[in-house]
């Protein structure tokens, strides 16, 4: 998030040297806590959550371009949300669950239909990224937050796509959005470290507080409307009653900018995250506000109660959502829960170098060849076999229609430049893994894990035609990098 800096530091200079430390700095310096369950599905960073108002379900905005709706009981997505141009940012239900928003980098926010997985409609106006959103109680009005220095109320019982929005304007990009209950009031928090509290019909701004030392980078607030907590990159989480203004507490601990923050609806726990890797949990009914604290593979970027505050959600770089279930003292629970991951690599191949890199792929795609596909086709006999053509599984007309062969070259450029480059069109997410070491590991586990084409579990070796070519084999890259297409060699195809 941008953040406020005196001299010669801008907000953007710090927001760039944030998102290297981010990416770069952190991952691998901490040793992840256990998590109960991890919702492993998007192709890149996890940037936003939230939890619908019943508990059961969830939300995840990712950098991916997509979002995705969770089953939390039996952790199984339902529904893939498509529809953004770039990293989604931010996601909210509406209060019947039914339905659900969504905002992103493509500065557009989107409202979805959950049950069918479509989207409904679309909201434009912002300049600017859109990187947080709230809906009121009543399900009425929508609030979106951007870098463009606006907060915008939107009528979502508007019939017209022409009804404007009331503008709330700031003087810095604004990185945080909240109702306040059943007030009629928005809180919003901004890089130049105040949060505000505005009439959300008329957007008259009733109240200002100079909040952190540093840009606001999220705010949460209780279901009363008045206790609220929120998170900054100086460091500290800060507890506040809204009503009279004043700061209850400074909450320390941190060892790097907290970019995350939450608070129960009865307001009794609050948990914080950001650069450190990690997640705090604070008992706010407690005189010493004594932290509880695991550590989080990565940076932490949002974080969700259930409404019973027995499950926290957090969401970071690690391309994950984990699950941590909780005592009413706020410590995590290991009695008797299952702690085996969503995408967990299955046993007999555990241990084989690439199994980590493969980790994500498993909530997408089995190994076995039993018709069990997940949101993605079986990978059993992978290797020498035409994209688009296993039986039983509904291809994208882009893969249906393809000429590209799977082997060993063709696997490292998918995930070298990315699906977009290589199997453009197709419904795999966007991701790429950078280190030559960690592709050639997970070429090498599929091999043994997955197998060829042939069924054998090993490669064959048929003769050579006349132009030095194998049947079915893609031969190398083009001179671009990706690789060269089936129609460019001969033989059969699969």
């Amino acid at each position: 998030m941008t953040v406020r800096l005196p001299g010669r530091f801008s907000v953007f200079a710090l927001a760039t040297l944030a998102f290297i430390q981010l990416m770069f700095g952190v991952q691998g310096l901490l040793s992840p806590g256990i998590a109960q369950a991890d919702l492993a599905g998007h192709g890149g960073p996890v940037n936003g959550l939230t939890i619908s108002s019943d508990g059961k379900a969830v939300l995840t905005a990712g950098f991916d371009y997509s979002v995705i709706l969770w089953d939390l009981e039996s952790e199984e997505e339902r529904h893939r949300l498509e529809g953004h141009d770039a990293a989604v940012n931010a996601v909210a239900f509406l209060p019947d669950g039914s339905k659900a928003l969504s905002a992103s980098d493509d500065q557009v926010v989107i409202l979805w239909d959950l049950t069918a997985g479509t989207e409904l409609r679309r909201y434009t106006g912002h300049q600017g990224k859109v990187v947080d959103l709230a809906v009121s109680a009543d399900g009425r009005f929508a609030a979106s937050a951007s870098w463009d220095l606006t907060v915008r109320i939107w009528d979502l019982q508007a019939e017209s796509d022409a009804s404007e929005p009331v503008l709330l304007q700031h003087r810095a990009p604004v990185n945080a959005v909240a109702f306040l209950a059943d007030k009629g009031l928005v809180v919003t928090g901004a890089a130049d470290s105040t949060i505000r509290i505005w009439e959300a019909e008329t957007g008259k701004l009733t109240q200002q507080m100079s909040a952190h030392d540093f840009g606001v980078s999220a705010i949460s607030v209780a279901a009363d409307g008045r206790h609220a907590v929120s998170s900054s990159a100086d460091e500290t989480l800060r507890y506040w009653d809204l009503e009279t203004g004043d700061e209850i507490a400074v909450l320390r601990g941190h060892q790097g900018a907290v970019l995350a923050a939450a608070i129960s609806q009865d307001g009794r726990l609050a948990a914080s995250g950001g650069t450190d890797g990690k997640l705090r949990i604070w008992r706010l009914d407690s005189e010493f506000y004594s932290p509880q604290d695991v550590s989080h593979k990565g940076v932490v970027w949002s974080l969700a109660f259930t409404p019973e505050a027995d499950v926290l959600i957090s969401a970071g770089a690690d391309a994950l959502a984990r699950v941590w279930r909780l005592d009413e003292n706020g410590n995590q629970r290991t009695d008797g829960v299952q702690t085996t991951a969503a995408g967990a690599v299955a046993p007999d191949y555990a241990d084989i170098p690439g199994a980590w890199q493969f980790r994500k792929c498993a909530i997408c795609h089995s190994l076995t060849d039993d018709d069990e596909h997940k949101a993605g086709p079986s990978l059993h006999g992978v290797f020498g076999r035409r994209v688009g053509t296993l039986e039983g599984y509904s291809y994208s007309p882009a893969l249906r229609d393809g000429d590209l062969i799977w082997d060993e070259e063709s696997i490292d450029a998918l995930f070298r430049l990315g699906p977009d480059v290589v199997t453009p069109g197709s419904k795999m997410p966007i991701q790429r893994i950078p280190k030559d070491e960690d592709r050639a590991e997970l070429i090498e586990f599929l091999k043994r894990a997955a197998g060829y084409h042939n069924g054998t579990g090993a490669p064959t070796a048929p003769a050579r035609d006349a132009s030095g070519s194998t049947p079915g084999e893609t031969g190398g890259v083009r001179s671009d990098g990706a690789p060269k297409r089936d129609a460019d060699k001969t033989g059969a195809r699969d």
